[in-house]
């Protein structure tokens, strides 16, 4: 049974501020777990001694942060956490093409999760400036587009669009929705774009209303972005992937030497 605290009148924090406090521990700690169903409003008011307004603001904080869910109707729940994804450095070693798996098998593999993908959208279309400085050719140069959406134990952990140039994958495998085993990195190696290096920046924000809701995540909760350039041995940028990703379902892990 969840056990609470009491406000303390000499702490400078507002009550609201406390109780949310003591919400947030049972959270972290366990005491509430993902799916649990939080006091009410009600119950807050009797066991603190507080207004509603105040209840209702200390439950209002923990949504803000995205610790929360409400459901009309019903109550407010602990948000229940997608499994965490461990991006480490070598999810795209050629090892895992070779053995058919794409980097997000290999990752749900390693994890232990059930992968998934859905919303796949295959077609050309004008790359957009910061793509095209990527990829090394002109804005609205025509490029193969790929869109999907990644789950792991059913639950949507990411978005991606991928750019590739048609001089590079036009007419090949990467244009179907299921380009194969190994995935499109795969493609490109068979096609004779042997992949040498990748870079990645990776940015957090809040995300948009669009990313929300194909990420069915809710007020509060940011995003990481991970924008990865591929290149073949040549140097020539093969493919520009634009990812957004549920930042509490990822972990990202890089290894690289001292030098």
């Amino acid at each position: 049974m969840l056990q609470l605290g009491e406000i303390d009148r000499a702490d400078p924090r507002p009550p609201y501020r406390q109780i949310a406090a003591m919400l947030r521990e049972a959270i972290e700690s366990g005491g509430l777990e993902p799916g649990a169903k939080l006091p009410s409003e009600a119950a807050l008011m009797e066991h603190f001694g507080v207004a509603r307004m105040t209840a209702r603001q200390a439950i209002q904080e923990l949504r803000g942060e995205g610790l929360v869910i409400a459901e009309h109707g019903r109550g407010v729940f602990v948000r229940p956490m997608p499994p965490v994804r461990r991006l480490a450095s070598d999810r795209f070693a050629r090892a895992h093409r070779a053995a058919g798996k794409a980097a997000f098998l290999a990752e749900a593999d390693k994890a232990g999760y059930q992968p998934g993908v859905d919303r796949i959208r295959v077609a050309r279309a004008g790359a957009p400036k910061g793509i095209a400085e990527r990829l090394r050719v002109e804005a609205e140069t025509e490029v193969i587009v790929r869109e999907r959406r990644y789950l792991a134990n059913g639950r949507p952990v990411e978005i991606a669009t991928s750019y590739l140039p048609v001089p590079v994958a036009g007419g090949t495998p990467v244009e179907d929705v299921d380009p194969g085993p190994g995935g499109i990195y795969a493609r490109l190696e068979d096609a004779g774009h042997t992949l040498e290096r990748f870079t990645e920046e990776v940015g957090a924000r809040m995300p948009t209303p669009d990313e929300r809701n194909a990420l069915e995540i809710g007020p509060g909760v940011p995003v990481l972005t991970v924008v990865r350039t591929a290149f073949d041995t040549e140097g020539a940028a093969v493919e520009v992937c634009d990812t957004v990703k549920a930042a509490p379902a990822y972990l990202l892990e890089y290894d690289f030497p001292a030098r």
